[in-house]
């Protein structure tokens, strides 16, 4: 048997480091930030509210909305983020306090707290700033029940709060808790824009339907102007033939609605909010920072009634003093 010696690795010629995937993927980043630098959004003329919703959990459902906040505030806009969820995770990610005793959104709901007076600032940015949710939220689904205009009862306190506001947010970003219950069904009424997040695996599909026709229900009955205005791709994995087969038939049934940027699977997003922080000030120059900033761009170029219902009851929108 013939030994490999010098000859033969000589023959083979030497590797080209510079065409490896793993330099390509790092070309590639480079390229993107850059990209990035510079890049100036046009705000909004009037706050956009836009709730972040998917009854499946596991989605990147809150850690889409603080980042998207985060990216939006570091271009320039002003951005308060609604913590609905009584996990607190988002208030968790944005560094605001939300411990038992803590003014928040349940004392909005049920009490009819001014939304200004639990909103907080963000120790990430004076442009950022979060209503936080507390353990006491997980009772709210029952107590509202009783309640008067039980459905309305966030789009009243965000109406109040940006009648009476000297600097009107650019960006209203409200956060679900993973279900279908009173709580999301306030999110729904009080905004303008649905943005779902879906996990690039199969299952993450089953559930899209039955959150489409929830949304179709509020528009019937309680908020005609609601509409899904942006899908998002998340947790996706370029090197697996499923997260492919997800995003191309996500894209062929919502051509308008799914966003161009994608949301890598990334260590750094998943470390963030241990440190009570958002990737955006964690780790800003890691993929998943990048592709946030990207989608933050992406949303805020786009045309927000581009994917508005073509009919709207506008008389019956009046009559329900929505």
């Amino acid at each position: 048997m013939k030994r490999p010696g010098n000859k033969d690795a000589v023959a083979s010629g030497p590797i080209d480091f510079a065409d490896t995937p793993l330099a390509r993927e790092l070309a590639d980043l480079t390229a993107r930030r850059r990209a990035l630098e510079g890049v100036q959004i046009r705000l909004p003329e009037r706050t956009r509210i836009i709730t972040v919703s998917n009854q499946k959990g596991g989605v990147g459902k809150t850690t889409s909305a603080v980042n998207l906040a985060a990216a939006l505030a570091d271009l320039g806009a002003y951005v308060l983020v609604i913590d609905l969820d009584p996990q607190g995770n988002a208030s968790t990610a944005l560094g605001v306090t939300h411990t038992a005793d803590t003014p928040s959104v349940y004392d909005v709901l049920i009490d009819e707290f001014p939304l200004a007076e639990i909103v907080q600032t963000s120790p990430e940015s004076d442009r950022l700033t979060c209503a936080p949710s507390t353990i006491h939220l997980a009772g709210a689904e029952i107590e509202l029940v009783s309640q008067d205009s039980r459905e309305h009862r966030l789009h009243t306190a965000i109406a109040d709060y940006l009648i009476a506001a000297d600097k009107a947010p650019d960006f209203i970003i409200i956060d679900c808790p993973p279900s279908l219950g009173l709580l999301t069904i306030n999110a729904f009424t009080a905004a303008d824009e649905v943005l779902i997040p879906i996990q690039c695996e199969y299952y993450a599909l089953e559930g899209l339907s039955q959150l489409l026709g929830n949304v179709s229900m509020i528009q019937q009955h309680l908020n005609p102007r609601i509409h899904v205005s942006t899908i998002m791709l998340t947790m996706y994995d370029g090197r697996t033939r499923l997260a492919q087969q997800v995003a191309e038939e996500v894209r062929t049934h919502f051509p308008q609605q799914v966003l161009e940027t994608v949301i890598p699977r990334s260590v750094r997003v998943s470390e963030a909010p241990s440190f009570g922080q958002t990737v955006i000030a964690y780790d800003g120059q890691s993929a998943g920072a990048i592709a946030y900033r990207e989608a933050a761009v992406e949303i805020a170029q786009r045309d927000p009634t581009a994917t508005r219902p073509a009919t709207v009851n506008s008389a019956e929108y009046d009559e329900r003093g929505v």
